[in-house]
């Protein structure tokens, strides 16, 4: 048995696999650890409350299934890069769950990322790139049998949404959107991705949040949006959608999230321009991705 935790910026998941790599028990729950982090400041206590409570309730499901606390392979991201008190929080949350959380770099979570997010999936030959879209950093990384290049960019739907319309986050105007598109161009503008893409995959909330709900779905449905295709022009959509929608007009339309609905403004912004970095129309999206590649390499 093997168990994986990914501390996200917005998110944490657990995924816990037999000896044979089925699936247990995959969840994923909304909990903003990184919100109102800003670039170097601390998590806020309700926030590390809300965490704290879902880790201690993984560590029992692993527990559970066979996985002991101190087995579980927990890494955190972007949010625990830049927070001034994770290790302080970190050193508790492993007093009262067992739990050890490992923070990785961007360039290691890119690398994780790319090996989890293409498990299962049917692809086209040639080089493919994932696009990992999180709360407070994307990372893009570009490989087929082997990863070639990978780069982690300081800009997240969390952190874009934060720094453009602030904490309370107001209806987005279209001047909102122009500053978003500004600034992650300004972002990605370098380095540039290799030549020679053939395919885009996404992965992480954001994405699945926003397939789902093109995909018309009520009810998160993990199967139905692994291997589904979300394209730029559904995107765009998206953006033509959002603009003067307070915030219960976005939970109404990204019911199959609620929680996430707040930062898909900035989400869609982040993508479009990763689909136009590898000049591409449409992406693969993945229902797999860090937690994933963290098991893979659990079991070697």
């Amino acid at each position: 048995m093997r168990a994986a935790i990914d501390l996200g910026s917005n998110s944490v998941l657990l995924t816990v696999v037999d000896d044979s790599g089925a699936v247990l028990h995959d969840e994923a729950r909304v909990v903003g650890l990184g919100k109102g982090l800003g670039d170097g400041g601390a998590f806020a206590a309700d926030r590390m409350e809300d965490a704290l409570a879902a880790l201690a309730d993984y560590a029992r499901v692993a527990a559970s299934l066979g996985v002991a606390p101190a087995d579980v392979r927990a890494v955190a991201t972007s949010a625990a890069r830049r927070a001034t008190n994770s290790g302080v929080y970190f050193a508790r949350v492993e007093r009262e769950t067992g739990l050890r959380i490992e923070v990785i770099s961007g360039d290691e979570e890119a690398r994780l990322t790319w090996a989890g997010a293409l498990s299962s999936l049917d692809l086209p030959a040639g080089d493919v790139m994932v696009v990992d879209l999180g709360g407070g950093s994307t990372e893009l990384a570009v490989g087929r049998d082997a990863l070639r290049w990978r780069h982690s960019f300081e800009v997240g739907s969390v952190r874009l949404t934060e720094q453009v319309l602030g904490p309370d986050v107001p209806p987005a105007t279209p001047a909102h959107l122009a500053a978003m598109r500004a600034h992650v161009d300004g972002v990605f503008a370098a380095p540039a991705v290799p030549a020679g893409v053939r395919c885009v995959v996404g992965v992480a909330g954001s994405v699945t949040t926003l397939v789902a709900t093109e995909l018309g779905l009520a009810e998160y449905d993990g199967a139905r949006v692994h291997g589904s295709t979300l394209t730029d022009a559904a995107l765009a959509g998206f953006e033509r959608r959002l603009i003067g929608l307070d915030a219960a007009g976005r939970r109404a339309l990204f019911a199959v999230s609620p929680k996430r609905a707040d930062f898909l403004l900035a989400g869609t912004v982040i993508l479009r321009a990763a689909l136009a970095k590898a000049g591409a129309d449409a992406m693969r999206v993945s229902d797999r991705g860090l937690r994933y590649g963290v098991l893979a390499s659990s079991a070697r």
